[in-house]
């Protein structure tokens, strides 16, 4: 299974990006998906989660209201649309699938995520 992340660049604060996430060898409807970021000299850290049917979707603090999270179970396509972008959202994002179809009390934690992409580079100038 590969998860193939795409879409990161360099963008200026206040700018927009989207992400999007397709794996290979995973058939996406089946599992809650995730994206996670991580910057120089920190730990990965949760961005936001979305359930199989994308109805319902989580999101950390720092970015809610300004990144939303879908799918397209069609396409097996999950994308992470980020506006009003921060130099501190400057990061590797990695799109990861959930153990579950639906998110529980986990979906912020990277330990019940099977399946992870190999990140891309997000960076936001000031």
């Amino acid at each position: 299974v590969q998860l193939q992340a795409s879409g990161g660049g360099l963008v200026q604060a206040g700018g927009s990006l989207r992400l999007s996430c397709t794996p290979s060898g995973l058939t996406l409807s089946s599992y809650a998906m995730g994206w996670f970021r991580q910057a120089p000299g920190k730990e990965r850290e949760f961005v936001a989660a979305i359930v199989w049917s994308g109805t319902i979707t989580r999101y950390a603090d720092s970015v809610k209201g300004r990144f939303t999270i879908s799918r397209d179970n069609t396409k097996n396509t999950v994308y992470l649309q980020m506006n009003s972008l921060k130099p501190e959202d400057t990061a590797v994002y990695y799109c990861a699938s959930h153990r579950h179809p639906d998110l529980d009390g986990t979906y912020y934690s990277d330990e019940f995520y099977t399946y992870w992409g190999q990140g891309t580079q997000v960076t936001v100038s000031s």
